[in-house]
């Protein structure tokens, strides 16, 4: 099956609607139909202004990237694309072609 690999990058603490965004997307994705989506924290990560952010015993929660990622068909990842531009959240993301579908070990 083709279709895509649509990520979203948001910081762990950032919320829309009182709810964490990571998680607002995810239920979304869900409402649209996508089959899965995950959200994982990064270890490190910079973005546009070129702070380096760890994950270290002393930092502040909330500063890390957490990637949201979903494969899904176009009209799914476009459906979730207008979602967000609906409620005017700015959110840097990107989207890939890919081939995905279930490898199946029974013979």
């Amino acid at each position: 099956m083709n279709g895509v690999y649509l990520r979203f990058y948001v910081h762990e603490n950032r919320r829309v609607h009182g709810r964490l965004l990571y998680e607002w997307l995810l239920e979304r994705g869900r409402q649209l139909g996508i089959g899965g989506g995950t959200a994982l924290k990064a270890m490190a990560s910079y973005g546009r202004n070129g702070v380096l952010h760890e994950a270290k015993f002393f930092e502040l929660a909330g500063d890390l990237t957490v990637e949201v990622g979903f494969v899904a068909s176009e009209e799914q990842a476009a459906a979730l694309l207008d979602a967000v531009s609906a409620e005017r959240i700015s959110i840097f993301y990107s989207r890939v072609a890919a081939e995905f579908g279930v490898v199946d070990g029974e013979a």
